[in-house]
Parts: C-alpha cells; structure tokens; sequence
C-alpha cells in the first residue's frame, strides 16, 4: 500500500476510533485562575522588586508593617483597564501611604508600554513593569488581573483573579479592616 493509501486508512480510523490525545495542548489549558495560582491565603508573601516608572525601587519585604495590594495588570487587558481605575480611586487615592502600600505591575511590559499608558489615563498609583514576569511567577501561572492583599507581617489576607465588582468591594473591605487592625494601639498584656 502505498503512503496516501495509508494516510487515507489512518484518518478513515480516526474517525470512527478517535485521534490520539492532542499533545500539543498544554496541561494547564483547562484549569481555571485559582487552579493557576501557586500562592493561597495564609501562606508569606513572595518577596519580588521592581522599579517604579517613577524610578522607586519597590521591594515588598520592606514594606513589612504596612498592608499592601499587589495588583497584576496589562495594558492590553479589558478587564484590568476595568478595574484600574477603581484601584485608583477607591484604593489609592482613600488609604494614607503610613500605613498601606499599592504596587500595579504590568505583567510581560515594560515601562515603554506601561508609561504612555497610565500618562493617557492620569493615573498616580505606583506602576512597575515586569517584562520577564519574575515576580508574577512567583504568584501565578496564568490569567490577570490578579490581586493580593497582603498584611503588615507579610501574610497574604486576600486574593482574586479577574474583575467583579462584589469581589473588588470584598477586597476593599479586607484592607479597611487590615488597616484599621494595623492601626489600633497595642493592648497591654494582663
């Protein structure tokens, strides 16, 4: 029998027994944001730092005594460009930089992707770019927006994928309280 002879039995086959398994297909095409994520409430924070646009070094372990968001966005993300300026204006512009801290870090951009971006959009929150996503991956394996809320001794409080407006609100919540815990005075022990 000659090749297209075979060709042709082999996709007759296929047909009535089914292809072989697709290995081409990645493993973690079917898992959702969560099943992506390699960090969970509870566990510390990995620590990552970047420069700012604003050329700040942001180190997440010098924040320690504060509460701080980690948001990971891209520009060309529908729901990041969602969710930004909700971050900007009920989170950023709201909670007092003593005690709370917010980085947005452009996942696989750099600053000459991330700058003209957030000057189009007047945003003055603390963005950093990530071109080779060393410190998403220390968090995630896939999908954005992603965000973490972490508290003053470096223990993740809080984290979500995507953008839904009751989760955002939650999140809200979780910093008001993070930050009002962080702010009440020390009891003495009895």
């Amino acid at each position: 029998m000659n090749r297209f002879g075979l060709l042709v039995m082999l996709a007759v086959l296929c047909l009535f027994v089914g292809c072989p398994h697709d290995e081409t297909k990645a493993p973690d095409d079917d898992l959702t944001p969560a099943e992506t994520a390699l960090v969970a409430v509870g566990d510390t924070a990995p620590n990552f730092e970047l420069t700012t646009l604003d050329g700040e070094v942001f180190n997440l372990e010098a924040q320690r005594g504060k509460v701080v968001l980690v948001n990971f966005f891209a520009t060309w993300c529908p729901p990041c460009r969602e969710e930004l300026p909700f971050l900007e204006k009920e989170i950023w512009q709201r909670f007092d930089s003593e005690n709370f801290a917010l980085i947005v870090v452009g996942r696989e951009e750099d600053d000459d992707v991330i700058g003209p971006f957030v000057e189009k959009n007047g945003y003055s929150m603390p963005f950093a770019g990530d071109p080779d996503k060393a410190a998403y991956d220390r968090y995630a394996t896939r999908f954005i927006p992603r965000n973490f809320v972490i508290g003053p001794d470096g223990t993740i409080l809080y984290q979500s994928q995507g953008f839904e407006r009751p989760e955002f609100d939650r999140m809200v919540e979780v910093i008001e309280a993070a930050v009002a815990a962080s702010q009440a005075p020390e009891q003495p022990a009895a």
